[in-house]
Parts: structure tokens; C-alpha cells; sequence
């Protein structure tokens, strides 16, 4: 991906040639949370395997489609699935969408994931704010030569999961009365799951919460200015006495009996951005 910038503008060609809509808010949907796009109203969805240069999703309950249309009459573009350094991509493939949003015209960022919890006050189905990250995977996307358009060499991370948006988030669960949790999320290559050793470790190092995602793709977002607000379904706890087995079917059910509540919370977030 040498000229990132013009793969990035003949992507963002491509759709805006079949898509009248300036979106103004993206959103991320992680694994078991697809089905949050049914709020939106469509105006039309592109499958990522028809757009030059987009990778496709290899992860079950991902479906690999951009939706374009309004949430809360706000303009919004939605991936319905999004790609992980597991599945062999590289970071600058990973976080690829999250440029050629920012070329559809997006200010804001809205990035979900299931995720396994560490802090034991927290419990399976809960709902997380990420306020901060810990990056434990194998790379970073801003790794190589740098597009000065695109973004500064060394972007400060500073404030990455936009104070403001968060306590908006906050304000709005208050009002919905979802019941929400803060926490620091740790994203690792995958795709195991960790051993307990490892959960004992994240936990020690601060995290409250691990997933496979996310990092890379707010990194991404950061170096191009674009805000972020971000959160995490608690799918399965990683408490390293009281561990058990962990299929992705129960990861899955998890995060979609959780789901209408982060639906109605980000709906209602989007309304007031």
C-alpha cells in the first residue's frame, strides 16, 4: 500500500459515484453487533468485495457491507464488519475503511466490540465507555513512510477517546437508563483467546477489558483528527481463578442479548453529536 493516499481516493471515487450522501458520523460494528445497522435508514449499502482496494471480512457474523443513510436524521456510514491483524491483513489494510471514511467526509468516529472483562467488579453483558487503550498488538498502522496529508509522523495520542463524546455517552445512558461501565481496553493479535497467566498480566497493567480490535483502527483516526467515542460489550470474563471454557457461539449470544441496549445508546448518542 505505497500510495495509500491514492488507493484511499479511488475508493472513496468509487462510492461517491454510486452513493449521494456526505456522511458526517462513521460507525464500527464489532463481532455479534451487525445487527445495530437496523436502525438506520438506508439509502443504499456496497459490499466491501466491489470497492477497489477493501478487504474482506473473514469472521463469522461479520457481513462485509458499508451502510450509507441516516440515524437520528444524522448522515452516517456504517461497516458492518470490519477486518483484524488475525485474519492476515496488514494494520494499514485493517484500518483502510476508517481513511476512506474520513475521505467520504466523516468528523466523528463510533467503534463497537465485544471484548472479554478483567476488572472483577465488571460482569458478562455489561456495557463499557473505553477511556483509554493499551496497544499489545504486533504492529501499529502508522508504520512506514508518512503522508504528511494525511496526518502528522508522530500523532499525540492525547485525549484519543474524546473526553467530550464520552461524557455525552454518559449523560445519554443516565437518561436512558442503561447502566454503563469505564474501562481501558487492551487489544492483542488474537485470535486465541489468553491464557490465564496473560489475563493476570493485562489486569496488572491496568486494562479492564481485552479484545482483538479496535486499537488500530482509532490509532488511524487519531493521526487523521478524527474524534472518537467507543464501546465494548463484556462477552465472556477472563478472571484467571475462576476461568472456564469459551466458544464464539456463547461470545455471540452474549453480544446480541446486550445489544438492543448499545443500539438504543448509540442511536441516541448519534441524535446529539
Amino acid at each position: 500500500m505505497d500510495d495509500l493516499k491514492g488507493m484511499i481516493s479511488e475508493a472513496a471515487d468509487f462510492i461517491r459515484a454510486r452513493i449521494d450522501l456526505v456522511p458526517q458520523i462513521g460507525l464500527i460494528l464489532g463481532t455479534g453487533l451487525g445487527s445495530l445497522g437496523e436502525g438506520i435508514e438506508l439509502i443504499a449499502t456496497v459490499d466491501y468485495g466491489s470497492i477497489p482496494h477493501f478487504p474482506v471480512s473473514t469472521v463469522e457474523s461479520h457481513q462485509g457491507r458499508l451502510l450509507f443513510g441516516h440515524l437520528r436524521s444524522r448522515p452516517v456510514v456504517a461497516m458492518q464488519g470490519r477486518f483484524h491483524y488475525y485474519e492476515g491483513y496488514t494494520m494499514k489494510q485493517v484500518t483502510f475503511p476508517v481513511r476512506v471514511m474520513k475521505e467520504l467526509g466523516i468528523e466523528m468516529l463510533i467503534v463497537s466490540n465485544a471484548c472479554g472483562g478483567l476488572n472483577p467488579q465488571f460482569e458478562r453483558g455489561d456495557i463499557v465507555i473505553i477511556t483509554d487503550h493499551i496497544n499489545f498488538q504486533a504492529g501499529n498502522p502508522l508504520i512506514g513512510r508518512n503522508d504528511d496529508t494525511l496526518g502528522d509522523r508522530f500523532p499525540d495520542m492525547y485525549n484519543c477517546y474524546d473526553k467530550d463524546l464520552r461524557k455525552l455517552a454518559e449523560e445519554t445512558a443516565l437518561e436512558l437508563k442503561i447502566p454503563i461501565r469505564k474501562g481501558v481496553y487492551v487489544s492483542v493479535a488474537g485470535p486465541n483467546l489468553e491464557t490465564a497467566a496473560e489475563y493476570r498480566f493485562f489486569r496488572a497493567i491496568g486494562a479492564d477489558v481485552v479484545g482483538m480490535s479496535t486499537v488500530p483502527e482509532v490509532i488511524a483516526a487519531r493521526h487523521q483528527k478524527t474524534k472518537v467515542l467507543a464501546f465494548s460489550i463484556i462477552t465472556d470474563m477472563g478472571l484467571p481463578d475462576a476461568l472456564g471454557p469459551c466458544s464464539l457461539d456463547e461470545i455471540i449470544a452474549t453480544a446480541k442479548k446486550a445489544e438492543p441496549m448499545l443500539r438504543d445508546l448509540i442511536a441516541a448518542c448519534v441524535g446529539k453529536m
